[in-house]
């Protein structure tokens, strides 16, 4: 080879080399430009774990606030029965949370006096989840249409995933059962619980010797659920720290798996950034009220329907402001005064409501009829109209803007405006084919 050619084929080599060069300097350049802009919009979308999402999945935070309130059934299942039934709420304008036991037992049959094991809540599953949603929104008045299903496998590996979660066992639990392979042994104490753990500790009723939690924390199931609130509670704050974005695959693959969900991709998309503003220090929890008795030999708990019509109405619906009469200043009602109280306040309870059916159903008209009057309202009128898309409430005298959230709260849907005063009624509601 000539000396010529060898020095050309050298020069080509190092073009080669400096166009290569350039290429990646180039590639780096874009990937720093991108990585700019991307932590920009991070911090734009309010930083940390809540501003990534928020930008990957292309929500504007200010419209995730203005997100309606979302209602939501949970349901924790072990060999096909769910022994753990949670109504949550979620409001995305405040990251305030709700969390409402329903206990296993609650009968739900027609007559106590005749019940079987198939007339309480836990049995609904097997039919279908939607047979425990009904059933719940029988006992609650609420109309929650979403339901997660997670299985005690699913809480081990998310548990795991995240690598265990710290939590203060109240009690010394020892309990074996060969029959389910269920040998439960925890010590009293702050400590980090791994997914066997964690299944153990929201399995446990009692130990060994019939001991169980104490009267003042709530003994057997009621303990059983206040542990459940509390677990929950605890792995939802470590599960949104800013650490676990990479574990971010794992966690997603469990719900994959091995969580089952009726909620739909969009909804998922639009709530995601919004359920990381959870505030755990605003999380109320509770249980419905009632008692637990035997009825036809079987063990049930009977809801206290007036009870429970007054707790649903101070965690999940929005009472009215009110307005002195007197001297014509404006007064927040509190949801514990105005609910069972006997102060000359407006509350829900005081208005009349005509109800229009949108919907095609008169299955959907006959539910919303049951939905306000369980809930105190008079439904003053009610017919049909033509088919609507979307809920429509028409505050026709002037109510406040609580009021009309008490009755978005109370559908689970909804879009309020203001309407003229020539109905007789306070408000008037158009079902849609959302509700």
């Amino acid at each position: 080879m000539s000396n010529n050619k060898k020095s050309k084929e050298k020069k080509q080599k190092h073009r080669g080399r400096r166009i290569f060069g350039k290429i990646v300097l180039i590639l780096l350049l874009i990937i720093i430009i991108l990585v700019g802009i991307f932590a920009y919009r991070v911090y734009q979308n309010g930083g940390g774990l809540t501003g990534i999402v928020t930008t990957l999945v292309g929500t504007d935070p200010e419209k995730v606030k203005s997100l309606p309130d979302f209602y939501c059934l949970l349901l924790g299942k072990s060999e096909a029965m769910t022994d753990t039934i949670m109504v949550a709420k979620y409001s995305p304008s405040t990251g305030d949370a709700v969390l409402l036991s329903i206990p296993r037992d609650s009968f739900v049959g027609n007559n106590p006096n005749t019940a079987t094991a198939s007339d309480k809540i836990n049995s609904k599953y097997q039919i279908s989840p939607q047979r425990t949603i009904d059933a719940v929104n029988d006992l609650t008045g609420l109309n929650i249409k979403y339901y997660i299903t997670v299985d005690t496998k699913a809480l081990r590996d998310l548990v795991d995933a995240i690598g265990g979660v710290y939590f203060d066992v109240p009690i010394k639990m020892d309990y074996d059962d060969s029959s389910q392979d269920l040998y439960i042994h925890l010590e009293p104490g702050y400590q980090l619980l791994d997914g066997q753990k964690a299944e153990w500790l929201v399995r446990f009723r009692h130990n060994n010797n019939g001991t169980s939690y104490s009267y003042e924390y709530g003994d057997n199931d009621l303990g059983r659920m206040r542990t459940q609130r509390e677990f929950l509670m605890a792995v939802a704050q470590q599960t949104l720290k800013l650490e676990n974005i990479t574990k971010i695959n794992d966690i997603l693959n469990v719900i994959e798996q091995e969580v089952e969900t009726n909620i739909d991709f969009d909804t998922m998309m639009e709530y995601a950034p919004a359920l990381l503003n959870i505030n755990a220090d605003n999380i109320q929890t509770d249980m419905l009220p009632g008692t637990a008795q035997y009825c036809n030999g079987v063990a049930v708990y009977l809801v206290d329907e007036d009870e429970a019509k007054q707790l649903v109405n101070e965690l999940f619906l929005t009472l009215s402001t009110s307005t002195n009469e007197e001297n014509g200043t404006t007064n927040t009602v509190s949801n514990e005064t105005s609910v069972g109280s006997t102060n000359e306040t407006t509350t829900q309870k005081d208005f009349t409501v005509e109800i229009l059916n949108g919907t095609g159903s008169q299955t959907k008209l006959n539910q919303a009829i049951k939905q306000f009057g369980a809930q105190g309202y008079e439904v003053a009128k009610q017919g049909n109209t033509k088919i609507s898309t979307t809920t429509t409430i028409i505050n026709r005298t002037n109510n406040s803007t609580q009021d009309e959230n008490s009755i978005i709260a109370l559908l689970g849907t909804g879009d309020a405006i203001i309407g003229e005063d020539n109905a007789n009624v306070d408000f008037t509601i158009i079902l849609g084919r959302d509700y």
